[in-house]
């Protein structure tokens, strides 16, 4: 043991920039959660205040625990592949339970108050990236976590499932964006215009969400931040391939 080589540090920019979007993680959550508990009364279940179970829920799951979902691979870069996936699928799966928790309030919200659903540009965007969002995690656990897919399968679907997991936490972003405007036009359209408190926090709840995705995004383009694989990881995968595709390593 004393013979293995430390694992090499981090790139360099690589924990500054992970650093300051869980800095940006955290304060877009105590603002929501200021927000919420300073203006419109709190959280509460099965009471007037439920609804807003909703927008916590889903900035707390769609974009901040999908967030760090998607830097698992760039912040554990020299663990054990199977765990790694592992967590990056425990993360995004957290993420949909608690989204889920939201999406029910907001409907048990509006039967209670007699409010129509899905009529708002807001609730078509945001249904349509969850269940975009839970699709592409069970074909993500098919074709990574658990058994039976073939080495060319997976290398086909892999471009796929990145394009999907970026695209789709732009969409949730974008979704939380037109959900904050929706909820501020409802409560104080009347005063919005006037820069009141109310206004103003949650245009900065807004302003954070932009940033958080700016600074994921970015560290999820940069190829240099990419994670490396393991030596024992590129044998697996030859293993794998020869067992899947009936080839001999070195063909």
């Amino acid at each position: 043991a004393m013979d293995e080589a430390p694992p090499p540090p981090s790139p360099s920019g690589l924990s500054a920039y992970v650093a300051v979007s869980q800095l940006l993680g955290l304060t877009l959550l105590g603002t929501i959660g200021a927000w919420l508990g300073r203006y419109r009364g709190g959280v509460a279940w099965h009471s007037p205040l439920q609804f807003n179970a909703h927008p916590l829920c889903m900035v707390l799951g769609m974009v901040f625990l999908q967030g760090d979902a998607l830097l698992v691979y760039r912040v554990f870069r020299h663990e054990a592949k199977r765990s790694t996936k592992a967590l990056h699928a425990l993360l995004h799966g957290l993420a949909l339970v608690i989204a889920l928790v939201g999406i029910i309030a907001v409907f048990e919200s509006h039967r209670a108050k007699g409010i129509p659903d899905m009529y708002s540009l807001h609730s078509w965007c945001g249904m349509a990236t969850f269940v975009l969002y839970l699709l592409q995690w069970f074909l993500g656990c098919g074709f990574f976590l658990f058994p039976g897919a073939s080495f060319s399968l997976r290398g086909w679907y892999k471009p796929q499932h990145i394009f999907f997991g970026i695209t789709l936490f732009i969409l949730s972003i974008a979704s939380c964006l037109l959900g904050i405007t929706e909820m501020l036009l409802f409560n104080i359209s009347d005063s919005y215009s006037h820069f009141v408190p109310e206004g103003i926090l949650a245009n900065t709840l807004g302003v954070l969400l932009v940033a958080f995705g700016l600074v994921v995004g970015y560290v999820l383009t940069r190829e240099e931040w990419k994670r490396p694989p393991l030596a024992e990881e590129l044998a697996l995968s030859m293993d794998f391939k020869t067992l899947t595709e009936g080839e001999s390593p070195g063909g």
